[in-house]
């Protein structure tokens, strides 16, 4: 009551608003900040590491809350949920605001639920296959395919996600049949990979990473715009000449819908800060993360695209896990 007393009574004098004075004030406590999925794992370890040096930034602690369930659901609603206040964000990521509004119905609106504040980083997903297959490039794999139409499979971390979609595109691309084989996560996907019961799969360049050093698989080609800097002599997808392959696992920041255009500008300009610490950069190497600053608007913009372009995939590849 004393500090609302007080901005009254500041605002009476300066002329402003009161809510413009406590939007100047913030963040005047800790920030609760929302991650989707258990604690320990890559994407708990970004939300961390980058809140950690956020918080002193900002003068501010932030509370990392894991929020798991639902492929993102849970978390997704409390957020929208939350005052708009800018004390309560979110990590949302391609799933949350990706892959699983595009394959199926969501209780919550990915675009008008939410503020988006800024985007963290992206990762690229690498096409690999395993080393007991005797390819060595996309059109290898290609060439096979054709000759040998349904001898081979392909895992993913489950039906919807990203590494499903990702190869769902590939097939599309070059018009040839692969077996889907969904898997509960990415370890007993690799598991099998290995093993050679399954020959392909489109996971994250994290996941990945061990096993291609290892020599038990072959990367042939990774999506983004450019190579990654851990695997400069592997191409990109468009280099090759597949189109569309831009997409990536991204984590970015959102807010409830409406959140004060004053308190987006301050957490965007100073999460934008900390995106480019160098010691930043190098923990979130771990996860082949490239940190990747935007504008609120520039993120809005690109997870509309993500929606547009899973969702027009699921309709093409008839993906409708409410149906399954």
């Amino acid at each position: 009551m004393k500090r609302r007393n007080l901005l009254a009574a500041t605002a009476a004098l300066s002329g402003l608003p009161a809510t413009l004075l406590a939007q100047a004030a913030f963040p005047a406590r800790s920030i609760r900040y929302i991650v989707p999925v258990a604690a320990g794992g890559g994407s708990d370890m970004v939300g961390r590491t980058v809140t950690e040096r956020w918080g002193k930034a900002l003068n501010q602690n932030f509370v990392v809350d894991n929020q798991a369930g639902g492929g993102g659901i849970i978390a997704c609603q409390v957020t929208a949920r939350a005052p708009a206040d800018g004390y309560t964000l979110m990590q949302g990521y391609v799933a949350t605001h990706g892959t699983s509004p595009a394959t199926r119905k969501v209780p919550y609106d990915p675009i008008r639920d939410f503020t988006p504040v800024g985007m963290i980083g992206a990762t690229p997903n690498v096409l690999v296959v395993t080393s007991g297959l005797p390819i060595n490039s996309l059109k290898e794999l290609g060439d096979y395919l054709r000759r040998n139409p349904g001898r081979l499979s392909y895992g993913s971390a489950g039906a919807g996600s990203l590494t499903h979609l990702s190869m769902e595109l590939y097939k599309q691309q070059v018009n040839s049949f692969m077996v889907h084989i969904p898997y509960r996560g990415i370890a007993p996907a690799f598991t099998d990979l290995i093993a050679g019961q399954t020959q392909a799969m489109f996971p994250g360049l994290a996941a990945a990473m061990p096993h291609i050093r290892s020599g038990r698989v072959r990367p042939l080609a990774v999506t983004g715009r450019s190579r990654h800097p851990l695997l400069r002599d592997v191409p990109t997808m468009d280099e090759v000449g597949f189109k569309g392959f831009d997409a990536e696992q991204w984590y970015g920041v959102v807010g409830p819908a409406n959140l004060p255009s004053a308190v987006v500008a301050t957490l965007n300009q100073s999460l934008e800060q900390v995106l480019k610490l160098p010691d930043l950069r190098e923990k979130l190497s771990v996860e082949a993360l490239e940190p990747r600053p935007m504008s609120p608007e520039a993120f809005a913009q690109y997870m509309r695209a993500d929606i547009a372009r899973w969702t027009r995939l699921a309709q093409d590849r008839n993906i409708n896990l409410d149906a399954s």
